[in-house]
């Protein structure tokens, strides 16, 4: 039998449970979380031995959709099991990972993976937030070197009150979308995306958050406390005398090069100002050239050198760059705190894109070109989430020459995902609606050169591209990361504007800000430090804000506000709305009225489902053809209304006169002239063209008409006028002449 254990807790207005016991037993730790009727297992296994060959900790988080979890067979004909992770799981996988990967052992080298897997979705409570809870309440367990447990929230904004972990149904009513992870203490990990939120409101909100996500902390604890930590014995270590020499050897070398270090580096460092990235590469070559020659000389054979120098030199390096900042208040490219590197902005850089926005913050340069497209061209999702649509999308690349590196070309990996994601989330606030704006727009942030933050100079890029094609976005979108420096126990920080690459070190933060001239757009955050707290989180929040005021400054000065036109090279695209209940007659039975129409103008048409009719074309004046067309199909008529049509029918009781290819309406007989009409082929025949107005509309849609009182149809009348009135004379002698009384 089974045995499993449950442990339950009411957070912020449901239940959250864990269970353990029953599932994956031969994991180190598998545990299952459950909010509403949301579930999700996480696993954890630690590797029993060392990997050789690397110098860093190999974590691994995976996130896994699983479509059974929603109750979803996948649409396509061929393929019926997931492939490629979606970039939502992607997403969320980086999310865990930088929440939980600061609180490990940095220096071990055994492998450790966290497999997270959604096994139920209530499509009403997010599954994000239960995966990292899921996460954190494995890692207790396990018997990992890990120093959780960490916890997280969501928060939304709705009628300016926050809401916690809201419902899918509130997210899209929200203007913040926040997720909040950390321990008891401090805020480790921020993923943020808001409509333009003002600062002092967003620290609210991240403080909020901090404090709502302790109920899910206080169950781990409390899970932990009883369940148990999971015991590991670790494997014997069985030494010859042949490797006793050379851990023996391998201590030996690690003290002679950390003396060398702490004797060498400062100076080498800081003898001059270092401003460009070149000679930073340089000046750290340099070091370990002189270190490996040091050891070469103290009789070291190369494999223990080239361990040691690989194992202490770049991380005593960045906690001299650190070091310095704490006590010197010096910055390794002699820049002030708060300085940004030479900002430039560009535009139309080509001649037949859509849009082009080239943005340079130092030696970081990004590239963005922006694609315009009809709405047919929408990316269709497929998610346990549902089915749904994307018609802005941003993709962004960082091929191996922007960091003078030669690499083969793979496909995108994980961090191309996030910071184009990123940067796609920080535009999207400023985007017109797809009423106002009906295209499908694709971006594609090409990283050109990198030294800091590309995802942020995409960001800038981007806002670039997108008013240089003329799109009517609300205002200009820049980016910023903010970085930290910190002794090992944060009794000591200075916050830093701008980083780049050896100030992204241990005790360091990567704050990345978006936001336009009014309010924030989008933060992240990730840490290498065990958390931040809330007077870090506010100075960080002040100096992104006047980053971004600089930045954008520089950006207006390429351009301030969108092309008032399109590209000639991009689509023309005309819309309009019709009735939902008119769309049928637009389609036509199997689709022949559109097909006839597409065909006629070489015009894309696509109707949505509230009746949004979006025509799409080359030619300007095709596109008006097909406009006129759809309106003729969809016009309803009022009474008053006067139209000539063709006579297409004739009845005993009247006429029926064609309006428009898909309307006719009738003209009783009795409305055919100002006066008394026999026979309706008296009037008018079949082929005839007569004014009529609009007598009546019926609930049916039936249109009644008139000719009367419209001086064009006297021609119809004039000649049988006459006749009547012969008639009426005729009628009259023959009743003067008749007897009074009939004779018997």
């Amino acid at each position: 039998m089974f045995e499993e254990k449950t442990f339950s807790k009411e957070w912020l207005g449901r239940t959250l449970t864990i269970k353990t016991g029953k599932l994956a037993k031969q994991a180190d730790a598998a545990v299952t979380v459950q909010y509403g009727d949301t579930v999700v297992m996480a696993t954890v296994v630690e590797a029993s031995e060392e990997r050789e060959g690397v110098s860093f900790f190999p974590l691994m988080v995976d996130f896994e959709e699983k479509l059974y979890a929603a109750g979803i067979i996948k649409g396509s004909r061929w393929v019926k099991r997931e492939g490629r992770p979606t970039d939502s799981s992607i997403l969320t996988g980086r999310m865990i990972d930088r929440t939980i990967r600061p609180l490990f052992d940095d220096e071990s080298r055994k492998d450790v993976q966290v497999i997270i897997t959604v096994l139920s979705v209530d499509q009403e409570n997010d599954y994000d937030i239960v995966s990292l809870v899921a996460a954190s309440a494995a890692l207790s367990v396990s018997g990992v070197n890990w120093d959780g447990p960490v916890g997280g929230t969501r928060v939304g904004r709705i009628n300016n009150e926050f809401v916690f972990n809201p419902t899918y149904e509130e997210q899209a009513e929200s203007d913040l979308d926040l997720i909040v992870a950390g321990t008891e203490a401090k805020t480790i990990m921020i993923e943020c995306s808001a409509n333009e939120l003002k600062e002092d409101i967003m620290e609210e909100a991240l403080l909020a958050g901090q404090e709502k996500l302790q109920g899910s902390i206080e169950l781990i604890k409390e899970f932990k406390e009883k369940f148990g930590v999971k015991t590991k014995n670790p494997k014997p270590e069985l030494l010859d005398e042949s490797e006793k020499e050379a851990i023996e050897e391998e201590r030996k070398a690690l003290e002679l090069t950390q003396k060398w270090l702490d004797e060498n580096v400062k100076n080498m460092l800081f003898d001059q100002k270092y401003h460009s990235k070149e000679h930073r590469k340089a000046v750290v070559k340099s070091i370990e050239n002189e270190l490996d020659k040091y050891l070469f000389d103290q009789g070291l054979d190369k494999k223990a050198r080239k361990k040691s120098i690989s194992k202490l030199a770049y991380k005593n390096i960045e906690n001299q760059v650190s070091r310095s900042i704490l006590e010197d208040n010096k910055r390794v490219d002699g820049r002030d705190f708060d300085e940004i590197r030479e900002l430039n902005s560009e535009i139309s850089l080509f001649p037949r894109n859509h849009g082009v926005g080239l943005f340079s913050r130092g030696e970081t340069q990004v590239m963005s070109v922006l694609t315009l497209g009809s709405p047919s061209l929408e990316q269709s999702l497929e998610g346990i989430e549902g089915p749904s649509t994307k018609r802005f999308m941003h993709h962004y690349n960082f091929p191996p020459y922007s960091v003078g590196e030669a690499k083969p070309l793979r496909g995108t990996g994980r961090r191309e995902v996030g910071h184009g994601a990123l940067a796609e989330k920080a535009l999207i606030p400023v985007l017109p609606s797809k009423d106002d704006f009906p295209y499908t727009v694709r971006i594609v942030s090409e990283t050109l050169g990198s030294n800091g933050s590309s995802s942020m100079a995409s960001t800038c890029a981007s806002s670039l591209s997108l008013m240089d094609s003329g799109v009517p976005i609300k205002t200009a979108v820049a980016g910023i990361a903010i970085g930290l420096a910190s002794n090992k126990d944060m009794s000591k920080w200075k916050i830093l504007t701008d980083i780049q690459d050896l100030e992204d070190g241990e005790g360091g933060m990567d704050f990345k800000i978006t936001g336009t001239k009014d309010g924030i757009t989008a933060i992240q955050l990730d840490t290498k430090t065990d958390g931040l707290n809330r007077d870090i989180i506010h100075e960080a929040i002040k100096a992104g804000r006047v980053a971004l005021n600089k930045i954008l400054t520089n950006m207006n000065k390429a351009i301030s506000e969108p092309k008032p036109e399109l590209s000639p090279y991009a689509p023309k695209l005309l819309n309009l709305h019709i009735k939902p209940e008119k769309i049928g007659m637009v389609i036509g039975p199997g689709g022949k009225t559109i097909n006839k129409i597409i065909e006629l103008t070489e015009c894309e048409i696509n109707i949505e489902e509230d009746g949004l009719v979006v025509i799409t074309g080359q030619d300007i004046e095709k596109l008006r053809e097909a406009e006129a067309m759809v309106k003729e199909i969809v016009h309803e008529f009022e009474p008053g209304e006067i139209i000539e049509g063709e006579v297409v029918n004739i009845m005993d009781f009247g006429a029926f006169v064609k309006l428009n290819k898909n309307q006719d309406g009738l003209v009783h007989i009795s409305e055919l002239a100002p006066y008394r009409v026999n026979k309706t082929e008296d009037i008018v025949k079949i082929g005839d063209f007569v004014k009529v107005k609009i007598k009546e509309v019926d609930d049916n849609g039936k249109i009644k008409l008139t000719m009367k009182e419209l001086p064009e149809n006297e021609k119809y009348w004039s000649k049988e006028q006459a006749n009547h009135n012969n008639a009426n004379n005729n009628q009259n002698e023959t009743k003067s002449k008749k007897p009074f009384f009939k004779k018997k």
